[in-house]
């Protein structure tokens, strides 16, 4: 493997010269720089980037910690974030905590180790690795979080706004008639201390409605827990007549217990989901959705973070919401029955 000093020695010149023809080429004359890089290709050298970048401390990479590395949000924002790291001559190096905080911690020494200069982090469940995060932060790591913000955090994040979401579709559901509506999760505060789950009773008593505690279950959140979640609730007594899934993946455990129950949408059952997923528009009836603008929120946590990177952290942690967009396309409709 040829060195720095075979590409110095086949160019004629000093390896000082020729280092400075990979980092700095506007400081040589173009003659110069043209026959270090002619003896770079001839050679086929490769620079030691790794080398290089911890001598400076950090590395040329942006870490991003998905939930769930197989959810469409999270695929699509992780193509999103390497667009605009990498046109930015960074490299973007990814993992998913599968929303255990357990996992995530292991994640964050593994970024740690690899010194990344910043990590966009969507926070899992559990016990906050608060700590850590914030001893990563003072040897020179800008974090940011999005999708999921832990409370009393010190960071910035880029989120959508779930609060004028959840008040909206529940809203949208209540104006259609429905008095008897359940989100698929309900809100704990290990298991899933998310701001869909924890503000949806109170969207319910925005519009005059009580909680029923027969319907407040939590669960992982996973197309499985949907799944069974759903045959549960809709084989009570007095089941509900419209669900509001929390995440596109929940909504396919729902969809599937529905079908598998021999129930209809919206006839017998009204279904508002959280993510524009493709197959959300594929199915009969296609699903009503609430859009989140997961591009938009990639683009804009890239930008803020290769911003601190390159220029140095903002004096105050950045705070960004984005609004959604409800979408109709008929699986709500008026309850079947009057209550």
């Amino acid at each position: 493997m040829p060195n720095i000093l075979d590409v110095a020695k086949r160019a004629g010149v000093s390896p000082t010269t020729a280092k400075r023809a990979i980092q700095e080429p506007h400081l040589l004359r173009p003659a110069t720089l043209e026959r270090v890089r002619q003896a770079i290709e001839e050679l086929g050298y490769e620079p030691d980037q790794l080398a290089g970048s911890l001598r400076r401390g950090r590395t040329r990479t942006i870490g991003l910690m998905v939930g769930n590395i197989i959810e469409p949000f999270f695929a699509a924002l992780i193509r999103t974030v390497a667009h605009e790291v990498r046109a930015q001559g960074y490299a973007l190096m990814v993992a998913d905590s599968e929303y255990d905080s357990g996992i995530e911690l292991e994640n964050l020494k593994m970024f740690s180790g690899q010194r990344v200069s910043g990590l966009i982090l969507r926070s899992a469940f559990g016990t906050p690795n608060l700590e850590y995060l914030k001893q990563m932060q003072t040897r020179g790591t800008y974090i940011l979080q999005i999708d999921h913000f832990y409370p009393d955090s010190p960071f910035g994040y880029v989120m959508l706004n779930a609060q004028d979401c959840v008040f909206e579709g529940v809203r949208y559901l209540y104006e259609l008639g429905h008095r008897r509506i359940a989100s698929l999760g309900a809100y704990h505060p290990v298991l899933t201390p998310d701001e869909r789950s924890r503000v949806f009773p109170l969207a319910l008593q925005a519009v005059g409605l009580a909680p029923d505690p027969t319907y407040q279950r939590p669960i992982p959140r996973s197309e499985e827990a949907a799944y069974h979640l759903t045959l549960e609730l809709l084989r009570l007594k007095e089941p509900p007549t419209a669900l509001f899934s929390l995440t596109g993946t929940e909504a396919a455990g729902a969809f599937r217990a529905l079908r598998e129950l021999g129930l209809r949408i919206p006839e017998d059952v009204s279904l508002l989901t959280f993510d524009n997923y493709s197959w959300t528009s594929l199915v009969t009836p296609p699903l009503d959705v609430i859009e989140q603008p997961v591009e938009a929120m990639g683009q804009a946590a890239a930008q803020v973070v290769l911003q601190a990177v390159e220029e140095g952290p903002p004096l105050e942690p950045v705070r960004m919401l984005f609004p959604g967009r409800l979408i109709k396309r008929g699986s709500c409709a008026p309850p079947r029955r009057p209550i």
